[in-house]
């Protein structure tokens, strides 16, 4: 509400309805000076009804004197928000739910890993590509849209992520409401697959296999140190190929997980930390120390991989798992146990499990790994223990 002097002066004491930017305003002289009052009000019929009541009033104080330029506040209607007439829709000025994500995902990444935008947001941001509808204007429909095309698994995960998008959007002032709250909890999380261990003799039989591999056009024996690393170590798979010399201590008798070397559509990364942002220290068993004083080159870098490809590059995991690992245990006849197909993965599940037959504690283990005790007591001691104990005959 302002006043200001202008060359086309209305007649004093006449009040005439205007639309300003969708919104209805009085406007009238007094006293050679012209004045503009936004009634707040939206341009619709019913609205234009409260506007002229509010005319009437104006016009009335200025023919009778009571008019009070200092108090332009009482001509503004005031007017609940549940009438429907008086409610500018919403959705003129809210985002799509594809731009909020948008907006969303680019406030993450500068703190997100390469490996969460690739493996967490990307797929959220494909699905969003295959479903017509709008969430943000038809939710449900969205989510049936949704099921359609990506798994159970998926579908729970992608509204669980576009929640929280539409969480900080609201937070933001984007949007007006979370249409997404809560309606992932309404899908039944998949169970992660169980983890399988091989047994010592399975595990000795693979190592062997990979020392003695003499394939036509590929020998697979370069990969036979990595694999006794997994094994005897527990470590993940992205953090072996990412290791590098100077991370292991002069005399290999310890090494520092610290970093790994990540797979990002089909690019690999250097993440300087572990999946669980946990940093430690593993002590090496004698055949371990071994094994690095072996690979050790005569004046290593501290930047130097300890297990390069081939080609002196990065390992990269995928190809390894698909040629030599399962090729190798394809013809051990180990590819498959459980009903699970065996991954290089399998062998920190290998390792974590017979440390626990040996009787190591699940915390001690667990800092081993660079997980949590409670990880270790659900998914590897329990399952151990109910595979051995048998119930008691009464």
């Amino acid at each position: 509400m302002y006043a200001s002097k202008h060359r086309r002066k209305s007649k004093t004491g006449s009040v005439q309805i205007r639309t300003s930017h969708d919104r209805l305003q009085l406007v009238f002289s007094f006293s050679g000076q012209r004045y503009f009052v936004s009634t707040g009000l939206a341009d619709t019929p019913f609205n234009r009804k409260q506007a002229h009541d509010k005319v009437l009033e104006v016009e009335r104080d200025i023919a009778y004197g009571e008019f009070d330029p200092g108090n332009l506040a009482k001509y503004k209607i005031q007017t609940a928000l549940t009438t429907a007439e008086t409610v500018t829709p919403v959705r003129k000025s809210q985002l799509t739910l594809p731009a909020l994500w948008a907006k969303y995902v680019d406030y993450k990444t500068p703190n997100a890993s390469p490996k969460t935008l690739n493996g967490t947001y990307e797929p959220v941001t494909a699905h969003l590509s295959r479903c017509a509808s709008d969430g943000l204007e038809d939710a449900l429909k969205f989510r049936m849209e949704l099921l359609q095309v990506t798994t159970q698994g998926q579908v729970r995960r992608t509204l669980m992520q576009l929640s929280a998008a539409c969480k900080w959007g609201l937070k933001h002032g984007m949007i007006a409401s979370n249409p997404f709250d809560g309606m992932y909890r309404e899908i039944e999380p998949t169970q992660p697959a169980h983890p399988v261990a091989f047994t010592v003799e399975e595990r000795d039989r693979i190592i062997a296999a990979f020392e003695n591999h003499q394939g036509k056009g590929s020998n697979y024996q370069h990969y036979a140190p990595l694999v006794k690393f997994l094994f005897w170590t527990g470590c993940r798979p992205c953090e072996a190929i990412g290791l590098r010399w100077g991370s292991v201590t002069a005399d290999c008798s310890r090494i520092h997980f610290h970093e790994s070397i990540v797979d990002v559509s089909g690019k690999l990364i250097r993440r300087e930390e572990t999946k669980t942002g946990v940093k430690r220290w593993f002590s090496c068993t004698p055949k371990l120390q071994q094994l690095l004083q072996s690979l050790k080159p005569e004046r290593p870098q501290p930047d130097d991989l300890v297990f390069p490809s081939p080609k002196g590059s990065a390992i990269h995991l995928t190809n390894f798992k698909d040629r030599a690992w399962y090729k190798i245990l394809t013809r051990l006849e180990l590819d498959q146990k459980d009903g699970i197909k065996m991954t290089p993965y399998n062998c920190r599940d290998t390792f974590i499990t017979l440390q626990a037959i040996q009787g190591n504690s699940a915390t001690t283990i667990a800092r081993w790994v660079g997980n949590s005790g409670k990880v270790i007591e659900e998914k590897y001691v329990d399952k151990m223990k109910l595979e051995l104990l048998k119930p008691a005959e009464i």
